[in-house]
């Protein structure tokens, strides 16, 4: 070859591609694994240092702009009512009555023991209230005045209080704690579903990896990132409204995202391993593919988080954004310690991947993903009957979530156990059902006093049906309004009480309003249940078009098409609906033993927005590797791309989605109704998306779509940017 020949071929020859931002992190974090790591481990210890000295101020916002229960509220406040501390109830029963001499002594004696405890402002005996003690005198509540509110109650004073109770019982007489801050004492004990999700999820990791190495690697992942998040979240909440329920939320998303994400790209890494590739390029080739699908994963995930911001909801927004930067974390975790550990264990993990896959081989077994392989063709053949049987069997399961009813849990649905559970149930049975959750009715102005107006409100209201009794009315400090209790003949989370509450708004208020002109509003706990509901259910649509709207334009993005965002947006709201229907058959109908109750407001749309965005990874993951496999066949054989596909992501995607199964099932275990819901439901969504439509619909609407799923219009093709999963 002559000289001008040479230079001829090398301007004809197109320079080498510039290595991806992957392939470039991947890279430098392989290399420089032990700074990466230190980097990591000095984030995790700085944030809590700094944490632990700073403290928590979580804060549960539940101002509802806009509704009346919200202007009761405002009302009262207004007028000097506003209400500087919550109350505790001691709950009292003896069979012998409680103006028996003996207990009477005794009873006196432990009140003025909790008067002297610290946060207590004041106790009122039920001797010095005939109302606080029921009909046949052996039931009886004192209130304990707290000098703040119940979620700021330090928890080791509410349970020097309880100590005191339980000191006095014994000889007949029977002590109970009852009021928010005694149900925080039952919440505070969690842990337990936590610990037995990481061992479900360490014995499922190490059956798939056979060295607990390797399945310790992405728990480690997700406990770095958690546990940062959580650090960075509790310093956060000096400055913002976090609620004290997010920590919970983001640990329960944060463990499954974390080790998904992780499981998703180590599992890339061991195949390019057993294919005889150097870690370092395993590594490298890893990242390039499966990290690529998890950062887009993560971005959906991210985006239907802070679509909940469009519900304008104070602890809404918090948990939105705080779950959003747990799932920031757990990718940059995935992105950048990963790789670290990789190059740390890399040439460990050659040797026991491949030596296992040299026995494997030895042994006459079929080749990994032979059976997804199978499975994928069974379902080609009669794609319209897979399709349509699992569409219907699904849909039975989302049908019951057509009747969901939404409000907060109350101390009937604790433990039967606890504390204030059992104060729960010697109120409903000493002095009548509605008497925990007692409507609050606000009256102001009219053609006469505020109080007389009252009055005239609680006499109608004492004969109106659905109302057990209403007590007299009580002025505020400047006698410019009055409040009246009424207190409902059902338990706060009948029905019956939500149809009373509409009652008394429509109907019997107005009446009154037009012949005194007073305003009447009906606030309290039970009536803002109502209401909180209510917002929620007004705003869904709105945050539905925004989540799924812009989930379909990062698909169309990312795959090229317009049938597939569109069939995987239809498939995940199908996967909602099944996890909303089998959560109301099980804790509002009380289906396989649980509490039957109203389903947490803040649950469905909790659910929808974190369940549609991780219902993205798996969508992202599997159909990325069959478009690969279409490109790499020069996209000409459709069927096979979906079959082979299915066969490199199958079992994956299940082991994957087993792990997220149990850590979310194990929050079940949780004293806490709203974990337990969230948990159940994550856990459905998660099966059902995984078994179901990853495994059966999607492979026969890819059938049936043919090549007709890569198509998109030229106008949207040039508007669009074009994003690349797979690379080469």
């Amino acid at each position: 070859m002559t000289l001008p020949q040479l230079n001829r071929e090398e301007e004809t020859t197109p320079p080498p591609e510039r290595p991806g931002v992957f392939v470039r992190l991947a890279g430098f974090a392989h290399r420089r694994r032990r700074l990466a790591l230190v980097l990591w481990v000095a984030v995790l210890a700085g944030v809590w240092a700094i944490a632990s000295m700073a403290g928590d101020d979580y804060r549960n916002d539940v101002s509802m702009p806009g509704t009346e229960s919200q202007a009761a509220a405002d009302l009262l406040a207004e007028h000097g009512a506003a209400r500087a501390g919550d109350t505790l109830q001691i709950v009292l029963h003896a069979e012998s009555g409680l103006r028996t001499p003996g207990v009477e002594e005794r009873v006196a004696a432990l009140l003025d023991e909790v008067a002297g405890l610290p946060r207590v402002d004041g106790v009122v005996s039920p001797y010095d209230d005939a109302a606080a003690v029921a009909a046949d005198g052996t039931i009886g509540y004192a209130t304990v005045m707290l000098d703040t509110a119940s979620d700021d109650m330090p928890v080791a004073d509410t349970e020097r209080i309880l100590e005191t109770v339980q000191a006095a019982e014994g000889d007949g007489l029977q002590a109970e704690l009852g009021g928010d801050a005694a149900r925080l004492l039952a919440e505070a004990e969690t842990g337990v579903g936590e610990m037995a999700g990481l061992v479900a999820a360490l014995v499922i990791l190490v059956l798939m990896f056979g060295t607990f190495i390797a399945a310790g690697l992405p728990i480690m992942i997700a406990l770095f990132a958690v546990g940062s998040t959580v650090g960075i979240i509790v310093l956060a909440s000096h400055v913002f409204t976090i609620a004290s329920w997010t920590p919970p939320i983001m640990f329960l998303v944060g463990l499954g995202v974390g080790i998904d994400y992780a499981l998703l790209i180590f599992a890339r890494f061991r195949a390019e391993l057993v294919r005889g590739v150097a870690p370092e390029r395993a590594t490298v080739t890893a990242m390039d593919a499966a990290g690529r699908s998890v950062f887009f994963a993560g971005c959906t995930v991210i985006l239907a988080l802070l679509g909940l911001t469009a519900l304008g909801l104070g602890s809404i927004q918090g948990m939105a954004l705080s779950v959003a930067l747990t799932v920031l974390m757990t990718m940059l975790a995935s992105l950048t310690l990963l790789p670290a550990l990789l190059g740390i264990f890399g040439n460990r993990f050659a040797r026991q991947f491949t030596a296992r896959a040299e026995k494997r081989k030895a042994r006459g077994k079929a080749e990994d993903g032979e059976g997804w392989r199978r499975l994928a063709a069974a379902v080609q053949k009669r794609p319209l009957a897979a399709l349509v049987g699992a569409a219907v069997l699904l849909g039975a399961l989302a049908f019951p979530a057509l009747s969901i009813r939404l409000g907060f849990n109350d101390a009937g649905n604790d433990p039967s156990d606890s504390t204030a559970r059992q104060a729960y149930d010697l109120l409903s049975d000493g002095f009548g059902p509605g008497f925990n959750g007692p409507l609050l009715i606000v009256t102001d102005g009219g053609d006469g006093s505020a109080e007389e107006a009252a009055a005239a409100a609680a006499r109608t209201l004492g004969e109106t049906e659905g109302v057990a009794a209403a007590a007299d009315p009580i002025p505020t400090p400047d006698g410019e309004a009055a409040t009246v209790l009424v207190y409902p003949a059902s338990s706060p989370q009948d029905e019956e009480t939500t149809e009373l509450v509409a009652t008394l708004r429509d109907d019997v208020l107005p009446g009154l309003t037009a012949e005194n002109g007073a305003e009447y509003l009906v606030g309290g706990a039970t009536a803002a249940s109502e209401d909180y509901a209510g917002k929620l259910g007004d705003r869904m649509p709105l945050f539905m078009i925004i989540v799924v709207g812009l989930a379909i334009v990062l698909l169309m993005a990312v795959f090229r098409s317009v049938l597939i965002p569109l069939k995987a947006a239809f498939l995940n709201l199908l996967s909602i609906g099944a996890a909303l229907g089998a959560m109301k058959l099980v804790f509002q109908d009380g289906a396989l033993g649980f509490e039957g109750g109203p389903i947490e407001a803040y649950v469905p749309v909790m659910i929808f927005a974190i369940v549609f965005g991780l219902s993205m990874d798996y969508e992202i993951f599997l159909i990325s590797r069959m478009h690969e496999e279409w490109v790499r066949a020069g996209e000409k054989d459709p069927s096979r791309a979906v079959r082979e596909g299915l066969a490199h992501t199958g079992g994956v995607i299940t082991a994957a989605a087993s792990i997220m199964i149990v850590i979310f099932a194990a929050f079940v275990l949780s004293p806490q109704r709203l974990l337990q819901q969230t948990g159940f439901a994550f856990a459905v969504a998660i099966f059902v998306d995984a078994v179901i439509i990853r495994c059966m619909i999607v492979p026969a609407a890819m059938q049936l779509l043919g090549r007709r799923a890569w198509w998109l219009p030229s106008p949207l093709a040039r508007l669009l940017p074009k994003v690349q999963l797979e690379r080469g």
